[in-house]
């Protein structure tokens, strides 16, 4: 094998170890559309989430887009496959295209570029209520293209709240993640049933307390939380009863020094 192929092997093996896999999982398997690495392999788009990145691409593809690799920048390695033209051993006069290995291709982070701005980054994210909030959790946040999958979502290892939408709840939805994740220090893997209850009570009460209006939102949220709800085995009404007091906490940490309005 090799050594650059063994590298990025040994780097996956290493995230299966310390159980970041099924996070990266869930988010790799939803790319942005339309960019390069939407038609990689799944290993691949692993890699260019361990990177931290959703969007790598080689020299040469980011200055089609009007791009540039900026000086230093470092590259990591993504896996091609090679294939070789053989002679088809049961047609000697016919050639076939066969997978002999592998080898390493250098892509760099859109983050360490600049140049023109991509399609999926011309949406102007507004002055969201409490953003303020998650600048003192040192969590970013920033516009993505999203997918049939989600409309946004936070990503407590690179502290990052990625939105598809300019609503305000999804914003609030995800900063409640963001705050839970302070709070408790960690957060269950994947789409935890209770995490995302609080996080939909929590965003429904800010919608409401410093929002324009969450009730046009109450509908879905409802819905939300009764399909968690039902995950569990238990009502929605009991499921907000089991986790009021975390939404309280929630609410406390990003209000606490704030003037708010009568619900």
């Amino acid at each position: 094998m090799l050594v650059r192929v063994k590298e990025v092997m040994d780097a996956l093996i290493q995230e299966f170890k310390s159980g970041t896999i099924p996070d990266a999982v869930a988010y790799a398997m939803f790319p942005i559309p339309n960019i390069p690495s939407a038609s990689w392999s799944l290993l691949n788009r692993l890699m260019m989430f361990f990177s931290g990145t959703e969007d790598a691409r080689g020299y040469k593809q980011w200055q089609k887009v009007n791009r540039y690799v900026k000086k230093g920048a470092k590259s990591f390695d993504i896996l091609v496959p090679v294939f070789r033209k053989v002679i088809n051993d049961d047609k000697v006069d016919e050639e076939v295209i066969v997978l002999k290995g592998f080898c390493c291709g250098c892509v760099f982070r859109i983050e360490d570029t600049d140049g023109e701005p991509l399609d999926y980054q011309t949406l102007q994210l507004p002055q969201f209520p409490l953003i303020d909030k998650a600048a003192t959790l040192r969590v970013s946040v920033h516009p993505t293209a999203g997918n049939i999958a989600y409309n946004g979502y936070y990503d407590p290892t690179r502290k990052v709240i990625a939105l598809a939408t300019p609503e305000e709840k999804t914003f609030f939805h995800e900063l409640c993640h963001a705050v839970d994740h302070k709070l408790k220090g960690e957060l269950k893997r994947g789409q935890d049933p209770l995490q995302e209850i609080i996080a939909e009570i929590s965003a429904q009460a800010l919608c409401r307390i410093v929002g324009k209006d969450g009730r046009k939102h109450f509908g879905n949220s409802y819905r939300y939380i009764e399909s968690y709800a039902k995950e569990l085995s238990i009502s929605p009404y009991s499921a907000i009863l089991q986790v009021i007091s975390q939404v309280d906490a929630i609410l406390k940490y990003l209000l606490l020094d704030r003037q708010v309005k009568n619900i």
